[in-house]
Parts: structure tokens; sequence; C-alpha cells
């Protein structure tokens, strides 16, 4: 298994104006959590003290108040953070692909994800998908029954070994993405579907060094968290409303690195590894029907790109003098 950790880093600090713009929205959400938490939690822990409300009910209210939060944050990912993600993804590809990083990155970004995609919510389908993909893949290639049948004590472990992989689909998946910023000749379900049978062909490397540094990134995050939590213990000695605001704080810092400077590093890594050691290789049938045993969302990709070929044939010119423009365009 090969590492790429210096060549991704490299790439990492050659993109930071696209990472100064994730460590704003970082920032950003971070206040926008502390705030949003911190008010709910003032309001219930007023309303615990003058005896209003009981705690069960005020554990009901937090839970809703939750709930409320991450739909907002699902739709804020899908429709504005995830529009600067892809463009951080376009712009990471171009720079591991010709060595040099665009004179204006956010413009290049911007540009791209247009180009290659005609509205957010088509790009959210197309990343859906391959990460539905990449997930069955990777249950199918890595099994660990037969290791819990002899030694029934590693389940737990081998539980947790199971969800980072899942987890590292989150990662693998705009890997693949970049294959298609780099592939504007080809439709976007087309693009999809070679980068994932790249994949197949490089999952042992790509996989193992994204748990590697997925399960270090979350090492980190914890740590941080515990060197911030003497802060909400200092803010807890004045009251426990205080307290809830200290604890809220920490997480808001902790979430800020998280979202600004570690996950787009994290990113930075997988991607490098993936186009690095997909480079020389070619999608062929061989590896496209293997991975069609094993993933039925796979077949749904390849029925995908099918079909948008036919789309993007062109007409008789005696039926309507002219042939269909194609939907994509090279970024830039």
């Amino acid at each position: 298994m090969k590492f790429h950790f210096r060549k991704a880093t490299s790439v990492f600090i050659k993109t930071l104006p696209f990472v100064a713009l994730r460590v704003v929205a970082g920032a950003l959400f971070g206040l926008i959590t502390a705030l949003y938490f911190g008010i709910v939690g003032w309001v219930l822990l007023s309303l615990l003290d003058s005896g209003t409300i009981s705690v069960l009910i005020a554990g009901v209210g937090l839970l809703v108040a939750t709930l409320i939060f991450l739909g907002v944050v699902r739709f804020a990912r899908k429709y504005v953070l995830y529009l600067v993600d892809a463009g951080h993804i376009a712009v990471i590809a171009h720079t591991i692909d010709t060595g040099t990083t665009p004179a204006n990155q956010w413009s290049f970004g911007t540009n791209a994800v247009k180009g290659n995609f005609t509205e957010a919510s088509s790009l959210f389908v197309v990343d859906q998908l391959i990460k539905s993909v990449v997930k069955q893949f990777n249950r199918s290639v890595i099994s660990f029954s037969g290791l819990v049948d002899f030694v029934p004590t590693l389940e737990t472990i081998l539980t947790f070994l199971r969800r980072g992989i899942a987890l590292a689909a989150s990662y693998i998946d705009e890997a693949i993405l970049a294959h298609t910023f780099l592939n504007p000749e080809q439709n976007n379900w087309r693009a999809a579907r070679d980068g994932v049978v790249l994949y197949g062909k490089t999952w042992k490397s790509v996989l193992g060094s994204t748990l590697l540094i997925v399960g270090g990134m979350y090492v980190v995050t914890f740590a941080l968290l515990f060197l911030l939590s003497p802060l909400a213990g200092v803010l807890g000695g004045m009251s426990s409303t205080f307290e809830v605001l200290g604890w809220v704080v920490v997480f808001g810092i902790a979430l800020t690195i998280y979202l600004g400077v570690l996950r787009p590093w994290v990113k930075t890594v997988v991607i490098t590894t993936f186009l690095i050691e997909s480079r020389n290789k070619t999608p062929d049938s061989n590896m496209m029907d293997s991975i069609a045993g094993r993933s039925k969302k796979f077949k749904e990709l390849m029925a995908n790109a099918e079909a948008e070929s036919d789309d993007e044939r062109p007409t008789d010119p005696t039926e309507d003098g002219d042939s269909p423009e194609k939907n994509r365009r090279s970024p830039g």
C-alpha cells in the first residue's frame, strides 16, 4: 500500500484559497451552531430552573431542536456547501493532473461545476449513486463473516471497522467525482462509471490509505475536544448555564477546525491517492462485470451511462438538419 501524503499536502497548500473559503464556511457553521444551541440550551435551562417544564419535556425539546438543526444542515450541505466542495475537488484534480493551479481558483472551480453539471441537484444525484456503489463494492470485497465465526470476540472491533469502511465511501466518492472533472469529453454518468471501474482496480491502496487517514482525523478531532474541555469547566464554575454555553463554544471551535481544515486535507489525500494510483490504468469490461456482480447500484449507474450516451448521439440531419449539443463542456 502506497501513501501519497507529501504530494497531497503540497496540493492542499496550493489550493489554500479554497481551503480558506472552507475555513470561513466552517467558522460560520461553528458560530451558527454555537448560537443556535446556546439559545436553545439557555431557554430550556431557564424554563427548568423556573419549574415551567419537566426534565422529560426539556429532553424532548432538545431532541426536536437537534432534528430541526440536522435538517437545515442537510439542506445547506446539499445546495451550498456541496457546490463549494465540488469546486474544490475540480481544482484539486486539475492541480494533480497538470502540476499547476488555476490563476483564479474560485472562478475555475465554479465554471468546472457549471460546465459538468447543469444544476446542484444533478451533481448530488450522481455523487450519491457513486457513494452507494462504493459502499456495496467495499462490503463485497471485504467480508469478515469468517473471522467472526472463528473469533467471536472480534465482532465488536469488526463492527467498528465496517462502519469505518462505510464512512470511507464518503471520501472515495469525491475522488471518483474528481475523475469526472478530468474527463469533460465524457458524459457525467459514463465518466462516473469509468471512475468506479478504476477504483475497482485500485481499491486496496485507496481504501487502505483512506481508512488510515480518516481514523487519524477523528483521533485529532477528539484530542482537540479534550484539550478545549477545560474551557467548559472554567465557565461551569460560574453557573450551569455558562457550562452549557462553554461546551457549545468548545464544540463550535472543534467543528470549525474539522470542517475547515481536517476534512479538506483528508479529501485531498484521498483524491491524490486515487488519481495517482489509477493514472496508468484504463477501465475494462472484465472489471466492469466484476463490479456489476457485486453491486446492484453499479448496474443502475451503467444503465444511466448508456442512456445518456444514446441521448448524445447525433440525430439524422435529414430529420432536423442539426445535431444536438452535448450537455458537457470542458471546465474553465
